[in-house]
């Protein structure tokens, strides 16, 4: 195994390699919280776990600079736990294995954790440098972001004396975020009372799986399957083909990831499984070919397995199947003044169907708060005729752009002088804790980048060695350059 930590700048790769080490799902955090407050004392900077179980440092100005405004760092501290199927990685005790594959590190068959332990390595880096150039900084590196941005939206009002936030949870080098859709929880639940199985029955386990995944707010737009929305064309099908009835489904496991595999339990008549084996070959045969240009891997799988003693009865099964047909996946809209950038989307992302209990989460997006509304209520009216129960949760505002940003000028001007060439403005269709950390500190001038990362929430998450180098460069030089309050 390569060790990434001699990568340069050594500062950055260093922090990262260590981050790996310590287990930080999201919900799992108490290591990575000791973690960094072992690091901060051993840096000799100030540093606590405020009440939203955030860990926030402060550093004191260089001598000559502590006339600067400022400036905040800010990352967060958990990542998505995805692994590949053939993985047996426990998050929760095991260090991330990481490896340098040709100009690109990864992770072997798990997230890296990249997004965004990236933003919180740099953070480290430059709260432990002692020859930087800087204004008073604050480190503000947020609990569970990934399942709800609770640190962000539990942080204290008048926590921080930040004039200007440097957010480093961006995943293209180059590009500078100054906007970002919101988004909202979507929950429908059903208790219904299971039914006996035909003792006669056989039953199988369908496994769909092979696809890609991938961030459900960065990847929407580029068509990937979603393994519930693609299963629910097969258990259709079995089961007005093979007399087949629903005892269980689980597919996905992470709100703001597209599920990449689903599983479900038939039971049919023993007589009806080899028909219902061919059928399952000739969906995957019409999912390779629909999704030719881009997915590579999809496979759909029938396993025979002991006959479950209950199922769902079949009124319930008709309506909950009905619900995962009509239930809106993907992209809404796109910006209209911005046509290539999504607007407003929604992700089927989890489906648990079992010992009488149906479960449907969603993520849905947008960047309009009228627009994430009607979203929100097309979703429920669907899941309504169901006979389910919605419930609304987490609900965050988009972040709206500042093209005039003071910050942006100056990261601009830094870009362009250490790059030679002009930096990409954008707004990002993927939710930032930006637009939180506003509404309780409305007069932060606020622009987020960091290094390439790509497939973030999928065990093929990568980052992108060489832009990590001039990442931390540009870091340090815009921290030099803040203007005096």
């Amino acid at each position: 195994m390569s060790e990434i930590k001699n990568l340069k700048p050594t500062c950055v790769w260093r922090n990262f390699h260590a981050l790996t080490q310590v287990p930080r799902p999201s919900g799992h955090l108490e290591k990575v919280q000791q973690f960094l407050l072992d690091f901060a004392k051993k840096a000799g900077v100030e540093a606590y776990i405020d009440k939203a179980n955030n860990v926030v440092m402060k550093k004191a100005a260089t001598p000559g600079m502590e006339n600067r405004k400022t400036v905040i760092l800010q990352a967060h501290m958990d990542m998505v736990p995805q692994k590949a199927p053939e993985s047996h990685h426990n998050f929760e005790t095991d260090p991330i294995e990481t490896h340098i594959d040709g100009e690109w590190v990864k992770a072997n068959n798990t997230t890296l954790g990249a997004d965004n332990g990236m933003g919180v390595a740099a953070i480290m880096a430059v709260m432990e440098d002692k020859e930087m150039k800087h204004g008073p900084i604050e480190g503000l590196i947020t609990a569970d972001e990934e399942t709800g941005m609770f640190g962000a939206n539990d942080l204290p009002e008048g926590e921080l004396d930040g004039d200007i936030l440097m957010n480093l949870d961006s995943e293209t080098w180059g590009k500078f975020v100054i906007g970002s859709a919101g988004g909202i929880d979507i929950t429908a639940e059903l208790d219904y009372k299971e039914v006996e199985t035909d003792s006669t029955d056989a039953a199988v386990k369908v496994t769909l799986s092979g696809l890609r995944g991938g961030h459900s707010g960065l990847e929407i737009h580029e068509g990937r399957g979603n393994a519930n929305k693609l299963m629910v064309r097969f258990v259709h099908d079995a089961i007005r083909q093979t007399e087949a009835r629903l005892a269980t489904w689980h597919g996905g496991n992470m709100r703001n990831a597209i599920p990449f595999k689903a599983e479900v339990v038939l039971t049919l008549p023993k007589e009806n499984v080899e028909a219902l084996k061919e059928l399952a070959t000739d969906w995957k045969e019409e999912f390779i070919e629909e999704y030719r240009d881009i997915e590579k891997g999809i496979e759909l799988t029938v396993e025979e397995v002991a006959t479950p003693k209950t199922q769902v009865p079949e009124p319930i099964q008709d309506n909950l199947i009905a619900a995962i047909y009509a239930c809106h996946n993907g992209v809404e809209r796109m910006i209209p003044s911005l046509p290539s950038v999504v607007e407003t989307s929604s992700n089927l992302a989890i489906i648990d169907i079992e010992a009488g209990k149906a479960t449907f989460k969603i993520l849905a997006r947008s960047s309009s708060e009228e627009m994430k509304a009607y979203v929100s209520e097309m979703l429920q009216s669907c899941f309504n005729m169901a006979g389910m129960k919605v419930n609304f949760s987490g609900s965050y505002v988009g972040w709206d752009p500042n093209p005039d940003s003071e910050l942006l000028k100056m990261l601009l001007k830094v870009y362009k002088e250490q790059n030679n060439e002009e930096g990409i403005v954008q707004v990002d269709h993927a939710g930032l804790e930006c637009s939180i950390i506003l509404g309780k500190y409305p007069h932060l001038d606020v622009v987020s980048f960091g290094p390439t990362i790509r497939s973030p929430h999928t065990s093929t998450e990568r980052c992108l060695i060489k832009t990590v180098e001039p990442f931390w460069q540009f870091l340090k030089q815009a921290l030099e350059e803040v203007p005096t309050k």
